[in-house]
C-alpha cells in the first residue's frame, strides 16, 4: 500500500472515530494541496480523494489545467486579491475565503452563466488578531445577506483558522465559539451546510466541536520544504 493512501485511511478512520463518538457525520476532507506538483494531487486523486484546497490563483490555475480530466474539485483557502476575483470565479468550484463586502460583486459578476454558482464560505477572524485575514464575527450577518443577493453565489457557511496557541482549551473554546456563530448563520440561510475549520495539528479537535470539514496539508503530503 503506497504511503498517500495510507495516509488518507488513517484521516479518515480518525474522523469517522470522532463521529462514532460525538454522533455527529463524518467531517469531510479537504487535501490542501498548495505548494505540490501537480503528480502529487494526482497520486492521491488515484487513492480517492477529490477535493483539494489551494491558496493562490495563479499557482492553482496551471494544477487545474493539467488535471482537468480528473474531474477534482477545487476550493481557494487563501486570501483573495480584487484583482484575481475574475479567474477564481470561473476556476474554483468553491471560495473559502470571502471576507469583505468589496468581494462579493465582482465574484457574482465574473462567474460564467453556465457554471453551477459558485459556494462560498465566509472567512472569520474569530480571535480578533492582527494581521491575519477573515472579517470580524460582527460581520457575518451583512456579508451573508450581500451573498446571498448574489444569483451566481451559493453561501455555504463559514471558514476560519484559531490563533495558534499551545493551550488546547483555548483553542477548543475557539472552535466551540465558531460552531455557535455556524449555527446561528444557519438557522437563517437553508443553503448553510459547511463549518471548514481544523487543520493537521487539530483536526480531531476541530471535529469533535463540529467541523464540517477539515483542511490537511502536512498530514496528508508530508512537511513542505
Amino acid at each position: 500500500m503506497n504511503l498517500p493512501r495510507q495516509a488518507l485511511q488513517g484521516l479518515s478512520h480518525a474522523l469517522d472515530n470522532v463521529a462514532k463518538r460525538t454522533g455527529r457525520p463524518p467531517a469531510s476532507l479537504l487535501a490542501v494541496s498548495k505548494t505540490q506538483p501537480a503528480a502529487a494531487i494526482e497520486a492521491l486523486a488515484a487513492c480517492g480523494q477529490r477535493a483539494f484546497g489551494e491558496n493562490y490563483v495563479q499557482e492553482a490555475a496551471a494544477k487545474i489545467a493539467a488535471l482537468q480530466g480528473l474531474a477534482l474539485e477545487w476550493h481557494l483557502i487563501g486570501h483573495l486579491q480584487s484583482n484575481k476575483c475574475r479567474d477564481a470565479a470561473r476556476l474554483f468550484n468553491w471560495v473559502q475565503s470571502l471576507d469583505r463586502l468589496g468581494l462579493v460583486e465582482p465574484l457574482n459578476r465574473s462567474r460564467d452563466a453556465g457554471q453551477p454558482p459558485l459556494n462560498v464560505l465566509i472567512q472569520v477572524n474569530p480571535d480578533g488578531e492582527q494581521g491575519k485575514f477573515g472579517c470580524a464575527p460582527d460581520q457575518i450577518a451583512e456579508l451573508a445577506a450581500a451573498v446571498l443577493a448574489a444569483p451566481k453565489l451559493r453561501l455555504r457557511g463559514l471558514m476560519a483558522i484559531p490563533e495558534p496557541s499551545p493551550d488546547p482549551g483555548r483553542r477548543r473554546q475557539t472552535f466551540h465559539q465558531l460552531r455557535a456563530w455556524f449555527d446561528q448563520l444557519r438557522a437563517h440561510c437553508p443553503s448553510v451546510d459547511t463549518l471548514s475549520m481544523g487543520m493537521s495539528e487539530d483536526f480531531e479537535m476541530a471535529a469533535e466541536e463540529g467541523a464540517t470539514m477539515v483542511r490537511i496539508g502536512s498530514a496528508l503530503f508530508g512537511p513542505r520544504h
